[in-house]
């Protein structure tokens, strides 16, 4: 067993590793998501559609917010596991959430990218996990597998 964790252990750290010298090479260190957290949340709150909503639910609480996105974000970069949240969760019941302002937040977060001077490769990355991060939260938030239902099709 305790060879079995030792390996783990080994694994995770390469990991790690390979994730931060993947980020390094695309000029991306914790001085970048710093910047991009906060830009892009600087941003959302002056948005027509998306700041009403976050500030729905984030008025009091933006500081922690920003602590809990910067540590969302480097734990996504550079593969720490160190976010422990539940954004499902997070994201269910927001008054004023929909389905269409996950458009809006990935081409907000995408100005951002560029924005802060992401290099492409960066820019390329981040936006990929954001998407896959927004379809993930679209899918439990807002997906009823019962219309998929074949027999609810109307046969043309």
């Amino acid at each position: 067993m305790t060879t079995e964790m030792t390996g783990r252990a080994a694994h995770r750290a390469e990991i790690t590793a390979r994730a931060a010298a993947d980020m390094a090479a695309m000029g991306v260190d914790p001085a970048f998501i710093d910047l991009l957290v906060e830009t892009f949340y600087g941003h959302i709150r002056q948005h027509a559609s998306l700041g009403p909503v976050f500030e729905g639910r984030l008025a009091g609480r933006w500081p922690d917010h920003m602590v809990k996105m910067k540590a969302f974000w480097g734990s996504v970069a550079f593969k720490t596991g160190a976010y422990g949240g539940k954004p499902v969760q997070a994201h269910h019941g927001v008054d004023g959430m929909a389905e269409g302002l996950f458009l809006e937040w990935l081409q907000l977060f995408s100005d951002t990218l560029s924005e802060v001077g992401a290099s492409e490769a960066a820019h390329a990355w981040f936006l990929t996990s954001a998407e896959r991060i927004a379809k993930s939260l679209v899918l439990a938030l807002f997906y009823n597998p019962a219309l998929d239902d074949p027999s609810l099709k109307s046969s043309r």
